[in-house]
């Protein structure tokens, strides 16, 4: 496995960052779309069931179909290298429109009539507080995205797309005369640290976005 790193080390770190983008990038854009239509599944609770079903049947479609189906429905090429980032957005919306909703509804009414009655109203409140108080919530739900996203986008090796998951692809390929293991082996070890680092990352992220709970951990704690 280390051999065949160091062979063909700028191929592996090209599939390395395009893995790591493929990974990131769809999480950040689901995000942002997840959170006006988990607001508005919490804001009014009619629209609640059908978003939840709509979103939930979404995440079911297995990736290779969606992979698929995406260049004929938008009127795209088949060979289009977009088919795989707009597949993961759409994972990455259905999945984290729940949680943002769900994120959301964990603030407590004590909290908001709080902050209505010092003068944080609507998209103020919304941003200042509301959103702020769910980040525990939903980065639950980035973390789980993005972890997810890592294993979906090796699958996306198997149709042609730079990855990781072309090194199983050539593992496979290469298993003429038996296994060969060497890229099966580097590929599955650098998406697991892959996904480590990046689950890391949404961690540090919601500590750093969140510095009244250590605060408030650090009050609480014995002395």
């Amino acid at each position: 496995m280390f051999a065949y790193f160091r062979d063909h080390f700028a191929e592996v770190m090209n599939e390395l960052w395009a893995h790591t983008w493929l990974s990131t990038v769809p999480v950040v854009i689901g995000l942002l779309l997840a959170l006006p239509l988990g607001w508005i599944a919490r804001r009014y609770s009619f629209t609640y069931p059908p978003i939840m079903t709509v979103t939930g049947l979404l995440y079911t479609i297995p990736s290779i179909a969606l992979f698929v189906l995406i260049p004929p429905l938008l009127g795209l090429d088949p060979l289009t290298p977009l088919q795989v980032p707009i597949a993961l957005t759409i994972y990455s919306v259905a999945l984290l429109v729940r949680v943002v909703a769900d994120g959301l509804g964990s603030v407590s009414e004590t909290t908001t009539n709080a902050a209505t009655a010092i003068g944080y109203t609507g998209p103020r409140r919304f941003f200042a507080v509301d959103l702020p108080v769910a980040v525990p919530v939903i980065s639950a739900g980035v973390r789980v995205a993005v972890v997810s996203n890592v294993s979906i986008v090796a699958v996306a090796g198997t149709i042609g797309m730079t990855n990781l998951g072309s090194l199983f692809d050539q593992g496979y390929q290469l298993s003429v005369n038996g296994p060969y293991y060497p890229p099966i082996l580097l590929g599955l070890v650098l998406c697991i640290l892959l996904a480590l680092v990046l689950d890391g990352l949404v961690v540090l992220a919601t500590r750093l976005l969140t510095p009244w709970r250590r605060a408030g951990a650090s009050v609480g704690a014995p002395a």
